[in-house]
Parts: C-alpha cells; sequence; structure tokens
C-alpha cells in the first residue's frame, strides 16, 4: 500500500481518538507495531484563530513518524487555511474527517455531516488537495443512516479529487458504534476505487483484522480496541508470522508498560494534566487482571506520580509472590 512516498505492506493504523490518540499514546502504539498513526481530530475553526488547544491537538513529534493530522470542518476555505497550517509541522498525511457521528459536530455539517452534501465534500478535499504539498486521505462512514447508503460514490468521489487514500468505518452516521460493522461492504468499495482503502470498525482482535484484509482492504485502522488492549498492533503482528494468537502479556509486563505509558504522559503533559488524563488508560493495562478492580479504583483516587508508580510494582511484586511455583 502506497500514500504518497510512504509504501506498506498490510499496514496497521491507529485511528483518531479524541481525548485519547495524544502524542504519548502515539508514540506507545508504534512502539508496539502500529505502522502509521492519526492525531486526535482538530477543528479548522480552532486553528485559524489561534487557539492553543488546536495547535496542541494537531502537534506532532518525530518519534511517532509516519503520522497524519486530522481535521475537521464545513467550510472549504477555513479547512484549506488550516490545512496549509499544519503543513508547516510537516506531517506524513493530513486527513479529513468526513466520518465523526457526535450530533455536535455532525448536525452542523462537519465530520459525517459531509456525507449529505456530497459537492461540499467534493469541493472541500480537491481544494485542499491543491493547497498543499502532503498527501491528503479522507475518513468517513458508509452514510448517514440505512436508507441513505452511499459509500461506493463517495469512494469514486474521493479518488477523483485527488485524494491518495479512503478510510471507511463501516457504520452509518446514525449507527454511531452500535451494532455490527458491516464488513461486506469493503469488497464493493475497494471494486470502485484504484486508491488504497483503509478499513475500520470491529477490528477488536487478529482474526478480526485477518477478515477485514481477507474483504479486500489496503490497511486496518484499529480505534477503541487499542484502548483496551494496548498490545493489539504487536499481538496481530504475531499473529500473522505464527497464525496463532498470542495470548495477553503477563502482569509485570503490563505493570511496567503502564509506567512507561505514564511517564510519557507526564513529559508531555505536564503533572497535574499528565496524570489526569492517564486514568482512562489503566483499564486496559489491568484487564482480565484477577483483584484488580481495588487497585484501579485507588489509581483514581491517587496523583502523585511516585505514589502510582509505587502502588502498581507493590501490585506485581504481591500478584508474583502469591502465584505457585509449576
Amino acid at each position: 500500500m502506497k500514500i504518497g512516498s510512504l509504501e506498506f505492506e498490510k499496514p496497521l493504523v491507529l485511528a483518531p481518538m479524541e481525548e485519547i490518540s495524544d502524542v504519548p499514546f502515539r508514540i506507545l502504539c508504534r512502539r508496539r507495531g502500529a505502522d502509521y498513526v492519526v492525531t486526535e481530530f482538530t477543528s479548522s475553526e480552532a486553528l485559524i484563530r489561534d487557539i492553543p488547544k488546536s495547535f496542541r491537538k494537531a502537534g506532532i513529534i518525530d518519534a511517532e513518524r509516519p503520522v497524519a493530522i486530522q481535521l475537521f470542518g464545513s467550510k472549504p476555505d477555513v479547512m484549506v487555511r488550516a490545512a496549509q497550517i499544519v503543513a508547516q509541522s510537516c506531517p506524513d498525511v493530513i486527513d479529513i474527517n468526513a466520518g465523526c457521528w457526535n450530533k455536535n459536530h455532525a448536525l452542523r455539517g462537519e465530520g459525517a455531516g459531509l456525507l449529505r452534501d456530497l459537492p461540499l465534500m467534493e469541493k472541500m478535499i480537491r481544494r485542499i488537495v491543491r493547497a498543499v504539498d502532503i498527501p491528503v486521505t479522507v475518513k468517513t462512514r458508509l452514510g448517514w443512516d440505512q436508507r441513505s447508503i452511499c459509500i461506493t460514490d463517495v469512494a469514486r468521489l474521493v479518488e477523483q479529487t485527488g485524494a491518495a487514500a479512503l478510510t471507511v468505518h463501516a457504520r452509518t452516521r446514525c449507527q454511531g458504534y452500535k451494532g455490527r460493522a458491516d464488513w461486506a461492504w469493503f469488497e464493493k468499495i475497494k471494486a470502485a476505487i484504484s486508491i488504497p482503502l483503509i478499513g475500520n470498525g470491529d477490528a477488536t482482535t487478529p482474526r478480526d483484522v485477518e477478515r477485514i484484509f481477507d474483504a479486500g482492504c489496503d490497511g486496518v485502522m484499529i480505534g477503541r480496541a487499542a484502548l483496551a488492549n494496548p498490545w493489539i498492533f504487536e499481538q496481530t503482528r504475531q499473529y500473522f508470522k505464527t497464525n496463532r494468537v498470542p495470548g495477553p502479556p503477563a502482569l509485570h509486563q503490563r505493570v511496567e508498560d503502564c509506567i512507561e505509558h505514564l511517564r510519557l504522559a507526564l513529559r508531555y503533559r505536564g503533572l497535574r494534566e499528565g496524570v489526569l488524563r492517564f486514568r482512562k488508560y489503566y483499564a486496559g493495562y489491568l484487564h482480565g487482571i484477577p483483584h484488580s478492580s481495588r487497585l484501579r479504583s485507588e489509581l483514581m483516587d491517587l496523583t502523585d506520580p511516585d505514589q502510582i508508580i509505587e502502588r502498581l510494582r507493590r501490585f506485581d511484586s504481591r500478584a508474583t509472590l502469591s502465584t505457585p511455583s509449576p
């Protein structure tokens, strides 16, 4: 699969997730086998108004490359200006969000709202492609609802504008995350275009990823599953090599990986924000560990990083001591 100068073999991509896929998380996912990563979606309006938070969300560093910056908006002029702003950071890709289902955005014509105005979507993508010297990709959904699925038309439109690749979450906007992603659409979409197709939606296990590739996709984007299981990228890579799904990491690895992630969060977020924002990740690192619910409750109350690390390691040592020898 090729996007601009980037070339991949069956790439695994970290999805853009609001308040989740920040710099520390993206770095960790790259280290664990993601081929490239996408930033949290960033408001084009906020960027052109110099809102500091928007620049932080769109901020990238070399350690996470290849990386795409994702933008959303409903006004072509504003989106073009925003794309030119982020292009100064030299991302590997600029991605256009045409799939966010949240009503605060979609009902304003942003994200999946663009699916209700295909001429506007076409105009926006075409103008951004012409305005920057960076590959432009698009992420979207099947349609607004089950009665208005238009993804094959959208796919052709995206290719005709000069976009370098298309990512499709195989649900409609009205579904949100409900029901099952309809992977049967991937084969139809792939038949309609020649640019790379990246499949998204319900890629929760290595076998799910394999099935999405088998459905005709050139790449697979993984979102919420990476939060629930931070090792899914490396597990999938191992599965492709051995045809065996690896088991979950041992507790010691989980604890040390969690600590590594926490330290990255502190480095890039600062003490208070780093600790508070990190709380959403504990469940993934400790999922399925016996007697970890009390530990998670305690960690949620701690604000001192040294105390958090000490508590994690104390839990690890006690669990190790209580495990019978083989």
